[in-house]
C-alpha cells in the first residue's frame, strides 16, 4: 500500500527573519519588510548576532555544567548576640553560659553578700569606692526649682553657658549630672552662681560619694527682677544696692544696666525671702540740696516667681499638691428612702 505524501505547506516568514534562499525558476530572493514600517522604506537587515532560521542552537558539553550543590551535612548557620555566637542546633543553658563565659566582653563576678538581722547586706571595699568616684569627681548635680525643663534645652542651654561641660545626664525625679572637664572648671560654675535658666533658678552642688538625691525645702531664691522709672542719678553700684535691698539682697545687674544702654527699667537679680511679702513697688526719697526731699515710687517686676505652700512655705509645688495639707475626707453617700406618696381617697 503506497502512502502519498502530505502537500507541502509554506511557512510564512516571521517578523525580522533574514531573507530566504532563492527559489527554483531564478526568482530572486525577497528580503523581509517590518509591516510597522512605511513600505517605502528601505529592507531591513539583520545584525550578524542573530540566529539565523535554518541554524540549530547546540548546547554546551555536559563538562561545562556544573554540578548540582550537594546537601550540607555540617551543622546549621550560627547567629551572634553581641560577640557571643549561639548555635541555632543546640540551645542548651550550659552553651549559651559556656560562650557567655568564653567570650572577650568584662563578665561580672558573683560577691556572697551577708544576713544581718534577716536583711541582705553588701560592703563594697573603699577601693572599689574609690575607682567608681574617679568618673564622678568632677560632676556638678543640680534640680531646679518650680516645674522640670526639658532635657533637651538645659543640655543646650548649660553647653553654651558653660563651654567646659563635657556630658550631661538626667534622672526621671528631675536631677540633673552635669559633668565637666576638670573639677576646677566644676567648681568655678558653682562658686559663680547663682544661675538661672530663663529665670528659674538651679540649685548646684558637688557631687560627693554617698550622695542621695533628695531636693531640700528652700525659703531663699534667686530671682531676676526689673525697677522701672528708676531716676538716673541711682544707676550706681551703690544706687541699685539701695534700691535692690528694699526688695532682697541684691547680688549682681545685667550686663546692659551696668552700661547704662537701656534706661526704660535695671535689671538686678536679687536673692528673695518667699517667707516675706513681695513689693510691687518701692518708694525711694530723693534729698534734695535745699535739705529737702522728693518722693519717687519705682514698679517692680518679677520675672520668674516659685509656687510656694502655705503650710511649710516651700517651693515646687501648689497649695493643693502640698503634702503638708490634710486632705479633706471624701463626701460620703448616703442613701435616704423617700416615703411614699400618700393618695387622698375620694369619698
Amino acid at each position: 500500500m503506497e502512502v502519498e505524501p502530505l502537500p507541502a505547506t509554506r511557512v510564512p516568514p516571521l517578523i525580522g527573519a533574514p531573507p530566504t534562499a532563492p527559489a527554483q525558476g531564478g526568482m530572486s530572493p525577497t528580503a523581509v519588510v517590518d509591516p510597522l514600517e512605511s513600505p517605502m522604506q528601505t529592507p531591513m537587515t539583520l545584525p550578524p548576532a542573530i540566529m539565523k532560521t535554518d541554524e540549530r542552537a547546540t548546547a554546551p558539553p555536559l563538562a561545562a555544567i556544573p554540578p548540582a550543590p550537594e546537601h550540607p551535612t555540617g551543622p546549621p548557620p550560627s547567629i551572634f548576640i553581641g560577640n557571643i555566637p549561639l548555635n541555632t542546633s543546640n540551645h542548651s543553658f550550659d552553651k549559651i553560659a559556656a560562650d557567655f563565659h568564653n567570650s572577650t566582653r568584662k563578665t561580672l563576678s558573683y560577691v556572697p553578700p551577708t544576713v544581718q538581722n534577716g536583711e541582705i547586706v553588701v560592703r563594697p571595699s573603699l577601693e572599689m569606692i574609690r575607682n567608681g568616684s574617679r568618673r564622678w569627681s568632677s560632676t556638678a548635680v543640680g534640680y531646679f526649682l518650680g516645674k522640670k525643663p526639658y532635657f533637651h534645652h538645659v543640655r543646650d542651654f548649660t553647653r553654651s553657658v558653660w563651654p567646659m561641660v563635657r556630658d550631661v545626664t538626667a534622672t526621671s525625679n528631675g536631677f540633673f549630672f552635669f559633668q565637666f572637664s576638670t573639677t576646677a572648671a566644676m567648681e568655678e560654675v558653682i562658686e559663680g552662681g547663682p544661675w538661672l535658666f530663663h529665670g528659674q533658678p538651679i540649685i548646684l552642688q558637688k557631687w560627693e560619694p554617698g550622695m542621695v538625691l533628695r531636693k531640700l525645702q528652700h525659703t531663699q531664691v534667686p530671682v531676676w527682677i526689673k525697677m522701672r522709672h528708676l531716676p538716673v542719678e541711682l544707676w550706681t553700684t551703690e544706687g541699685l544696692s539701695i534700691v535692690a535691698s528694699g526688695i532682697g539682697k541684691p547680688l549682681y545687674p545685667d550686663s546692659i544696666t551696668r552700661a547704662c544702654t537701656r534706661l526704660d527699667f535695671a535689671r538686678v537679680c536679687v536673692m528673695l525671702d518667699i517667707t516675706s511679702k513681695l513689693p510691687k513697688h518701692v518708694v525711694i526719697m530723693v534729698p534734695k540740696e535745699d535739705g529737702g526731699e522728693s518722693a519717687c515710687k519705682v514698679d517692680v517686676e518679677y520675672e520668674w516667681l516659685p509656687l510656694k505652700r502655705n503650710a511649710c512655705m516651700s517651693l515646687g509645688h501648689s497649695t493643693k499638691e502640698c503634702p503638708m495639707m490634710k486632705p479633706k475626707p471624701p463626701p460620703v453617700s448616703v442613701y435616704v428612702q423617700k416615703p411614699a406618696p400618700q393618695t387622698r381617697k375620694h369619698r
